[in-house]
């Protein structure tokens, strides 16, 4: 049996704010917009991202998130704070270089 995924979801309190967000993030646009659910047309993975309004919040630190990559890491942290989102640290070993940061709703991802 072969499973595809289908999306990536995020649950958010508003879902077309953090949709809009990731759109001008990475660039992909939004497809489908019922209002508290969204999604984005598919990546170059073929994965689409899509956020889902709930009433509760994020309590604790995500226990799955995402890694961008990108060819000037600098620059891209740089548009991300201008979008919305913040540093949470920076990291450095001796094959990489990363920063953490949280999207407007706080869900945590790392640019290298």
């Amino acid at each position: 049996m072969a499973l595809n995924i289908e999306h990536l979801t995020f649950d958010c309190h508003d879902a077309q704010a953090l949709a809009a967000f990731w759109s001008a993030a990475i660039g992909q646009p939004i497809e489908d917009d019922w209002g508290e659910f969204v999604r984005l047309a598919p990546g170059q993975g073929g994965i689409r991202l899509a956020f889902q309004a709930v009433p509760e919040g994020k309590i604790a630190k995500n226990r799955m998130h995402m890694d961008i990559n990108s060819n000037n890491m600098a620059e891209t942290v740089e548009n991300l704070i201008e979008l919305g989102a913040s540093v949470v640290a920076e990291h450095s070993s001796p094959n990489a270089t990363w920063t953490v940061m949280q999207d407007p709703e706080g869900n945590e991802f790392c640019v290298n």
